[in-house]
């Protein structure tokens, strides 16, 4: 995110925010994934691969993971395209099915996390790194399903009433209700900041 929040500009058009070490950081967190998940937003802003870029990292690419309540990811997503191993994972109602990607359905007028996280462990996932958007940063939060939270800072405000910030969604109505977070460790990246938190319970 940049310094002021931010992870995108107005109207959530994609702003690159990580360096060179940060990418690199990215890349050796995914390789070292069982899985990598983002909402279907993303897909759609920014239609990205989910795979490790052999340039920045070594190691295999993870499952990918989309939540896409409704069905809504292009047939020519990046995702859909062969490379890795992909999940889309849709409310029971959606019927759509999609090519080169296997289909999970759990959850009535969305995506039940719960569920998904448990189907994930069955099938021996036990590493999950979720990516964005904020919508689904915020849910992973505030259902208390993370265990870590880390934010690259990029030395750079991109402002913006409109621009999206790193947890979106409902967000908290009160202090009581926000996530809280136990500081663990700073370090610089470049010319930015990694902060890393665990979630406390």
């Amino acid at each position: 995110m940049s310094v002021d929040g931010k992870i995108a500009f107005p109207e959530g058009k994609p702003a690159r925010l990580s360096n060179e070490e940060d990418l690199r950081r990215v890349h050796a967190l995914r390789a070292g994934s069982d899985a990598i998940l983002v909402g279907v937003g993303t897909v759609l802003m920014d239609d990205p691969k989910l795979t490790v870029r052999r340039e920045y990292a070594k190691g295999r690419s993870p499952l990918r993971i989309v939540l896409d309540s409704g069905g809504r990811t292009p047939r020519g997503a990046q995702v859909l395209d062969g490379k890795a191993p992909t999940l889309i994972v849709t409310t029971e109602d959606c019927v759509r099915t999609f090519p080169a990607a296997e289909v999970f359905r759990c959850g009535k007028e969305e995506v039940d996390l719960e569920l998904l996280l448990d189907h994930l462990a069955s099938r021996g996932i036990r590493t999950l790194l979720v990516e964005g958007g904020s919508a689904v940063i915020w849910s992973f939060l505030h259902e208390g399903l993370a265990d870590e939270l880390k934010v690259f800072v990029a030395s750079q405000v991109l402002g913006g009433k409109s621009t999206p910030t790193l947890a979106g969604g409902e967000g908290a109505a009160t202090l009581a209700g926000a996530v809280r977070l136990a500081f663990s460790r700073m370090s610089a990246v470049g010319d930015g900041v990694l902060l890393e938190y665990a979630v406390v319970r």
